[in-house]
């Protein structure tokens, strides 16, 4: 487990934060090949780099959409069981940035869309994260937004499941904040798993609330 200090901030201050630390700049790592995004383990480091060598960049963008109840709430999906990568786990509305997306940002407000139909009126869009890279090749880089409550969502069968909310409390306490490990080639990495009722939030999901977390509670 992660022994850092649980912080309690109120939804408009969480908000606050975010606008003050969070900036629409495009970082260089999410296109760059020799720019490793570093994840402060060694192993995953390393795996990323070999990675970067041996596969094209695959940048993509993710929405972290964060509903704005009295006790706020991360929308999360469930991708769909029948799909040939990550099928069934856990993830934020996101995917592949389209050569027809202005933006990063565009991309992830796209894909929410098309995803479980969170329409781009709902959503405050605040600022970018620091780019996530995987061991697929893929340079994520995350959008933190407000999101106001009273939409429907639409869910598109062929990509999604089901769609949740989850209490940011939950997800902003480092008291659940596991860490696991696998090996890649002989190294091990360590990843983060933040286990919520009968869902397993781990992987890229779980890395990104944890950036999330060391950005507006920690930084």
């Amino acid at each position: 487990m992660v022994r850092d200090k649980a912080a309690v901030l109120s939804s408009a201050a969480f908000f606050e934060r975010g606008r003050d630390r969070l900036r629409f700049d495009v970082p260089a790592s999410l296109l760059d090949p020799d720019l490793i995004p570093q994840s402060g383990d060694a192993g995953t480091d390393r795996m990323l780099e070999i990675i970067a060598r041996e596969q094209p960049i695959r940048p993509a963008a993710v929405l972290i959409p964060v509903v704005d109840h009295p006790e706020p709430t991360v929308l999360l999906t469930q991708r769909s069981a029948h799909l040939s990568s990550h099928a069934g786990q856990i993830a934020f509305p996101g995917g592949k940035i389209d050569v027809t997306d202005a933006s990063p940002l565009d991309a992830a407000l796209r894909e929410a869309e098309e995803e479980v139909g969170l329409a781009r009126g709902f959503v405050d869009p605040i600022g970018y994260l620091d780019v996530y890279g995987t061991a697929f090749g893929f340079r994520i880089l995350p959008t933190l937004a407000r999101v106001r409550p009273g939409f429907t969502l639409k869910i598109n069968q062929g990509e999604v499941d089901d769609a949740f909310e989850v209490p940011l409390s939950f997800l902003m306490n480092p008291a659940n904040h596991q860490l696991h490990s696998k090996e890649f080639r002989g190294m091990e990495r360590i990843y983060y798993a933040m286990p919520f009722a009968e869902r397993y939030i781990w992987g890229a999901t779980a890395g990104i609330l944890r950036l999330l977390y060391e950005r507006i509670y920690l930084s």
